[in-house]
């Protein structure tokens, strides 16, 4: 009762403020990888051989004769940039439970609000093993694929805080589901295959650092064939739309997938073309966040968050014609 009476006395936090909290854990999620990226392609991955200090006996960087000052620098502010993502992750718990103090139905959104946190502690635990393990590169691949699902769930709550709190309710049919469904998956399945490219590849956060022994031709083709299976799966969703009338605000959606997908597949070519180049490995890895963001968008706005209360609304359902 305490804690619920100082949760209380908290000011009510307007939409505006709802939206920037939740925004601000969208941007947190996705930046803690891209600046893990710059960590891996500058080579600084055991900048900070320990974990969690920097270097045995202290938290901070400190003169070494086995790693260079700015790599240590390197690794360290990116472990820093860490604190930024757990206070994010408390603001939006705390915005969250204010609004369910006011909204006791609010019980989705503080659910959302709490894999913020859960997923930093979740990522510090992965991160701490990765350098254990001398970033091997299958634990450096999880440690990035466990940032996924935490771009997406950050993108649900900033749909959920922009809701009226009614139960989730979908305006598409289970056709249309189907389709987000499989679009989904091959999502992941190329993010997956490109933790896999990577593995293989030249940027493995230290020199020293063993590499996946396998033909990175080969691996980056496949990568290339699920992105393609991706984009089939998106245009054959897009003709469900137009069968099925869509409205223009999830037109909106649908085409920035597109926008998102084709660069990003155009900055792979590009990237894989020059010799894998560090700046676009991290423009990449920024890639493949911008199109897990649109992704989750798309899902979330072939759903009605607000309940059907009129036959009026249930006319606007997607149904297909015919």
């Amino acid at each position: 009762m305490q804690f619920s009476s100082l949760i209380g006395r908290l000011p009510y936090p307007s939409r505006t403020v709802q939206r920037t909290v939740a925004v601000a854990a969208v941007i947190a999620q996705a930046g803690i990888g891209v600046t893990g990226s710059v960590v891996r392609v500058t080579g600084s991955g055991l900048g900070c051989p320990t974990w969690p200090e920097c270097v045995k006996g202290s938290m901070i960087p400190v003169d070494h004769p086995e790693y260079q000052a700015l790599n240590q620098w390197i690794e360290f502010s990116n472990r820093m940039l860490t604190g930024v993502v757990i206070a994010v992750a408390a603001l939006c718990l705390i915005t969250a439970w204010r609004v369910a103090h006011e909204h006791p139905e609010r019980k989705r959104l503080v659910k959302l609000a709490w894999t913020m946190p859960g997923g930093v502690v979740l990522q510090a635990v992965v991160g701490g093993i990765t350098v254990l393990a001398k970033l091997e590169w299958w634990t450096v691949a999880i440690h990035f694929l466990a940032s996924t699902p935490l771009i997406w769930l950050a993108v649900l709550l900033l749909r959920e805080f922009a809701s009226d709190g009614q139960p989730v309710r979908w305006r598409d049919g289970d056709t249309g589901r189907t389709f987000l469904v499989v679009l989904i998956a091959s999502m992941w399945a190329v993010l997956i295959a490109g933790t896999v490219v990577t593995g293989a590849g030249p940027h493995g956060g230290d020199p020293k650092t063993h590499r996946l022994d396998a033909p990175v031709d080969t691996l980056a083709t496949v990568h290339g064939g699920l992105l393609v299976c991706y984009l089939i799966v998106l245009a054959c969703y897009g003709l469900y739309l137009f069968r099925a009338g869509a409205t223009p605000k999830l037109w909106r959606a649908y085409a920035a997938v597109w926008i998102v997908a084709l660069a990003q597949g155009a900055l792979g070519s590009v990237q894989y073309g020059l010799g894998v180049p560090e700046a676009l490995v991290s423009l990449h890895v920024l890639g493949s966040a911008l199109v897990l963001i649109a992704t989750a968008n798309l899902w979330c706005t072939a759903r009605d968050q607000h309940r059907l209360e009129s036959s009026s609304d249930s006319e606007h359902e997607l149904t297909p014609a015919g």
